[in-house]
């Protein structure tokens, strides 16, 4: 199947982006490479890019898409929480970045080819790894977590109302036989939806819940964005586009970390931490899809970009 992927605020990431002829920048989540394309545009003759992603299907697209840019663009396969290490690697002058961008979330594509089992919509054996080269996917989990802990996932990264009865059931029904497909997870939490019509599908939060305990997602967007304030130089931008409130949540708390200055006591007469702020933030609020972006492309309503430049 084709990679297809539309980037999301592509206008609003290259405004906060606000790249530069001879700028070295990094996309840490490439997926069709749409927005990495429209840096290097934004960024010629000599803006430099480097594309990363851990989806083996999206490097390769990014290779496609990326090789009229010849050696502007170097697409690496590696997860952006590694940001630090992957940029010291390259060396000068590619080790520190102008601007960052992580548009975080699923690709169109993950969810809609066979196999991936990202989505219920597809019956498919559990899967959800984005990085195929890792052996604990969401099989794994769904038949092997306690009843604790699945009822921790579901409630902290899905909300989810029934997480309790959902992982009791989850347990005694692989007791029985084990779980191995979307469609049987799928049914088992749709079971607890059946009084009155639902605006969403009722397995749609276990499955993000799920989804985002195995890839760890929270874990590499925090390491991802400590390590990119690192490598940011002076004056560089970081933009992120977050599609979940925990996400968003990770993110504004980090800019505001980075963008606050002394931590002492508010009755110390004086500072004696002797903290400085990192950065400025640039959008008091998150800056979210114009109604004609949300109506040509529906994933995009959930959207929230953030951005920040380092001093």
């Amino acid at each position: 199947m084709k990679f297809s992927h539309t980037s999301v605020m592509p206008l609003e990431a290259l405004r906060y982006l606000d790249c530069e002829r001879g700028g070295v920048y990094v996309d840490g989540t490439v997926g069709g490479a749409g927005h990495s394309a429209r840096i290097l545009e934004a960024s010629v003759p000599s803006g430099r890019l480097v594309a990363m992603d851990v989806d083996e299907d999206a490097i390769e697209e990014a290779k496609s898409v990326l090789r009229p840019y010849g050696e502007r663009a170097i697409v690496v396969r590696e997860n952006y929480g590694n940001i630090k290490t992957v940029l010291e690697g390259l060396g000068p002058p590619l080790s520190k970045a102008d601007g960052i961008l992580l548009d975080l979330g699923v690709s169109s594509h993950q969810f809609e080819v066979d196999g991936r089992g990202f989505s219920f919509m597809r019956d498919a054996r559990l899967d959800m790894r984005m990085d195929t080269r890792q052996t604990f996917s969401a099989y794994e989990l769904i038949n092997e977590y306690a009843a604790e802990d699945l009822k921790r996932i579901f409630r902290e990264y899905g909300e989810e109302r029934f997480a309790g009865p959902i992982a009791k059931a989850i347990v005694r029904e692989r007791a029985v036989k084990r779980i191995e497909t979307t469609n049987e997870l799928s049914c088992l939490v749709s079971g607890f939806y059946t009084r009155r019509p639902q605006r969403i599908h009722p397995a749609t939060r276990v499955f993000q819940a799920v989804r985002m305990e195995v890839n760890d997602e929270l874990g590499h967007l925090r390491r991802g964005l400590d390590g990119g304030m690192e490598v940011l130089r002076s004056g560089g931008r970081f933009v992120v586009i977050s599609f979940h409130s925990l996400e968003d949540r990770v993110v504004k708390l980090a800019f505001k970390r980075y963008s606050s200055g002394c931590e002492c006591p508010s009755d110390f007469p004086q500072c004696v931490c002797g903290k400085e702020p990192l950065a400025r933030i640039l959008t008091k609020k998150a800056v979210r899809p114009s109604p004609e972006e949300t109506y040509s492309n529906p994933r995009s309503r959930s959207a929230k970009l953030r951005a920040l430049e380092k001093i």
